[in-house]
């Protein structure tokens, strides 16, 4: 009995991680971003599907190995929160290589004031060197690509641009052969 007393005593001067304002703060961000995933998810008419998934893969490829696209998106979602900014979740993307020598890229935004971006492209996964300004109505942006050489795969990812309400935002990494 006096042992317990003694335990008990002591648990209650720790301080658990549910009274710490900074680990309240970073778990109410890793429960937005998990939401905000689901979400996309169960959408309607964009949901976040395998292709998705796959587009988030290859970019936790790039940037650090052993890591899922889940925790990519959550990473991404988490860090443009911390930034003070928007979360977003991009969903429902897709590259058009059914014109000669471009591509349509798509992608649809969670968040709804997310109104300038870019399509960053090119054919390395880990140099997407050039870009072209998204076009976005209705929380879809949208560019085509143009000047690609048939027969190259090119690899595009959508971003947010600086001063966006959602700035830092990003899609996962799509590819697609030019034709």
């Amino acid at each position: 009995m006096k042992r317990w007393g003694y335990w008990t005593e002591i648990q209650g001067r720790r301080r658990t991680p549910r009274s710490n304002t900074k680990q309240v703060t970073q778990r109410g961000y890793l429960t937005a971003a998990v939401a905000a995933i689901h979400t996309a998810q169960a959408h309607d008419t964009n949901p976040l599907v395998e292709a998705d998934a796959s587009a988030y893969a290859l970019w936790a490829g790039v940037v650090q190995s052993a890591t899922t696209w889940f925790n990519q998106a959550v990473r991404n979602f988490v860090d443009v929160l911390i930034a003070g900014n928007l979360g977003c979740v991009c969903s429902a993307g897709s590259l058009d290589n059914t014109a000669t020598a471009e591509l349509g890229a798509e992608v649809y935004l969670s968040e709804a004031t997310c109104a300038a971006g870019k399509f960053f492209y090119g054919t390395s996964k880990t140099a997407l060197l050039k870009s072209e300004i998204a076009t976005i109505l209705t929380q879809a942006a949208s560019a085509t690509i143009t000047g690609l050489t048939p027969g190259v795969k090119y690899f595009v990812q959508f971003v947010a641009d600086a001063a966006d309400p959602s700035e830092g935002a990003k899609s996962g990494i799509y590819s697609e052969y030019a034709t």
